[in-house]
């Protein structure tokens, strides 16, 4: 948290929108091979994992579409720029991936439990299970980065690395399937990938909110800043202290600072200085703003 990062990073700078444009060519071409393979095969998990990357596909373009909203300046109407399009981008992703996760677990139980006459062709459901996996490691090795600076990106990682995990679980079923003749194997896989999507989705969701909702992010410690803030040379006690973030890597802070009254008068900017200087150095707040306010100003407002 002490390394200081500019604020067009992220998704906002356009590597993050190539490596998003490139994961999304590799999810749409591996969606489109597990079609096809799930039609041959008659693997439920193939499908599965293909309905999960047309949904990846689809949170991919929502990601490149908030990403080019949010590199918008901010104007008079939006004094903080459009960043907030990335967390409504990712509140998409955690709905798609809850609805996703439901639709897989009611195909498979229904499967489990009235399996009829399911047919199932281990070796091209594996063959396309080693292709998807090899694939999503590409597309997560890609996103790595970015993700930790933009909750919209992590949201498309998070997908990602679902679908690496389930190409993993259709690869067991797979075997099971060729080693032993036991086509439910398929099923298991398929309720394994919903059970693997809902705590991500659920995480993701809970980020989300704890954005909208303007919490402080998570692993800023108030206290630690008010300690921080009480250290610089004039200050004598701060109140009102706010921070809270538009988006991932995007905090905003403001706080009334009591200042002596001899350091208001003379050294009123070298304070500000200090202040912006300590935020941006120990806790990446590119954004702060403070109000400096003499003891007698503070007596006069709790008074009224």
């Amino acid at each position: 948290m002490h390394d200081h990062a500019p604020a067009p990073g992220g998704i906002r700078g356009s590597a993050a929108r190539r490596l998003l444009a490139i994961s999304l060519a590799i999810t749409a071409i591996v969606m489109l091979v597990q079609i096809v393979g799930s039609a041959l095969s008659g693997s439920l998990a193939l499908l599965a994992d293909a309905v999960h990357m047309f949904t990846d596909a689809a949170a991919l373009v929502i990601a490149l579409i908030a990403s080019v909203v949010a590199a918008r300046p901010a104007d008079d109407r939006r004094t903080f720029g459009y960043q907030r399009a990335e967390v409504l981008g990712a509140l998409v992703n955690g709905v798609i991936l809850i609805v996703l996760s439901v639709w897989i677990a009611v195909e498979a139980v229904q499967r489990l439990v009235a399996p009829g006459d399911v047919e199932v062709a281990g070796g091209l459901m594996l063959l396309v299970a080693v292709v998807g996996l090899g694939a999503n490691a590409v597309a997560l090795w890609l996103l790595s980065a970015a993700q930790r600076t933009s909750i919209n990106v992590r949201g498309a990682y998070l997908e990602v690395l679902g679908d690496l995990l389930g190409s993993a679980a259709v690869i067991v079923a797979a075997i099971v399937v060729i080693t032993t003749g036991w086509v439910q194997a398929d099923a298991v896989a398929s309720l394994l990938i919903a059970a693997m999507i809902v705590p991500r989705a659920v995480g993701l969701l809970r980020e989300v909110f704890s954005v909208l909702s303007e919490s402080s992010p998570k692993g800023v410690h108030v206290q630690e800043i008010r300690d921080h803030i009480l250290s610089t040379p004039g200050v004598v006690d701060v109140h009102d202290v706010h921070v809270w973030q538009l988006t991932r890597g995007a905090p905003v802070f403001s706080a009334h600072v009591v200042v002596d009254a001899a350091a208001l008068e003379g050294q009123s900017g070298r304070i500000l200085e200090d202040l912006q200087g300590c935020l941006a150095r120990h806790f990446d707040v590119e954004h702060s703003t403070f109000q400096l306010e003499g003891a007698g100003h503070i007596e006069h407002d709790a008074h009224r």
